[in-house]
């Protein structure tokens, strides 16, 4: 039982972090193409200025909760991953600098240079975000000892023998890279005005149409492949829940954003995001890494979990810490709430 708590709390927190951050990565990806201006892009910025850093705290609380209850499955997906993490790493420094870096030279080639790396980084993390959940609810080829080995590519088919990237993950990677451009155009309309503003709704409003259509090209595309899901929901009616809660935020978000309901658009949004990653993960239960090669190989919550004594010790701490976390989260937006100059 503590070992499904656990599974629930990683799975609440990787959430968490897509939310958080996903509308800083997606306003990363959309300021190339509303910003028009000098002023307009430091406008974007600022609307990320002073929560951006913080939300990528989250991040590294999910990866320390991972570590801490399914040491299998970290030790085994780092190792499998090893070229993607390291992409990942490296964009995430890339995102940093050039946040930092951009006002500290006055030059023609040296902010569209920055801003060029800010949006690219972002966008090409939100790809590998979804490529890496795509992995997850396709599944690797675990042998029996619950290690593997993934090559970025060898075919795009989504076999045994597939690399990290197939036709698969690339669909959901370009579903993720959507949802989160059209999450961060929900938050710049939230903190901005005047002609950004109605420049980036009129662009959340294409980007919502590409998320209605890849939501469900991709359902469709899961339940083919991953036979588990259409079981676990066979199974456990009551994780329908989860799909609907995506469908309500889905349709929240357009009905919101047309009545000029900025708030209520990013929040459907936020309910969305949440409600797809909570699918995926009511999905794969009982797996935490499923095994395309031999299912019977699969990390499972109680194979990959850490001994349950130290389960119940560390919720004690987990608890306080994260209790810290989002109580910090929470004073810097209020603090920083309301429209950016």
């Amino acid at each position: 039982m503590i070992e499904i708590l656990w599974f629930c709390l990683v799975a609440i927190m990787i959430a968490g972090y897509v939310i958080l951050d996903g509308f800083d990565l997606g306003a990363g990806v959309v300021h190339l193409f509303v910003a028009r201006t000098e002023k307009e892009r430091q406008q974007v910025l600022a609307s990320i200025g002073p929560v951006w850093d913080g939300n990528e705290v989250w991040l590294l609380a999910g990866g320390g909760t991972l570590y801490f209850a399914f040491p299998a499955l970290y030790a085994a997906a780092f190792s499998g991953f090893y070229l993607a993490l390291m992409m990942v790493l490296w964009l995430l420094i890339l995102r940093g600098i050039s946040i930092e870096l951009r006002s500290h030279i006055e030059s023609r080639l040296w902010k569209p240079f920055w801003d060029r790396v800010f949006g690219a980084s972002s966008a090409l993390l939100a790809l590998l975000y979804g490529v890496a959940l795509g992995n997850v609810v396709r599944g690797v080829p675990l042998d029996a000892s619950g290690y593997f080995f993934l090559p970025l590519w060898t075919n795009f088919l989504p076999n045994a023998q597939a690399g990290a990237v197939d036709w698969y993950t690339l669909l959901i990677g370009l579903a993720a890279l959507i949802a989160l451009a059209a999450h961060g155009c929900y938050w710049v309309v939230l903190k901005t005005t005047g002609e950004l503003q109605a420049r980036t709704r009129a662009f959340g409003s294409k980007a919502w149409l590409g998320v209605a259509v890849f939501t469900a090209i991709i359902t469709v595309a899961s339940f083919q492949l991953q036979s588990n899901i259409a079981k676990e929901y066979s199974d456990r009616r009551w994780g329908y829940v989860f799909p609907l809660l995506a469908l309500a935020g889905l349709i929240g978000m357009r009905v919101a954003s047309g009545r000029r309901r900025d708030l209520g658009a990013f929040l459907c949004s936020c309910v969305y995001l949440a409600g797809m990653l909570t699918s995926a993960a009511f999905g794969v239960f009982p797996y935490v890494l499923p095994s395309n090669a031999a299912p019977e190989n699969g990390l499972t919550v109680t194979n990959s979990a850490a001994a349950s004594y130290g389960l119940y010790v560390g919720l004690w701490w987990w608890i306080p810490g994260m209790l810290l976390a989002a109580v910090y989260s929470v004073f810097v937006y209020r603090h920083f709430s309301g429209k950016v100059e």
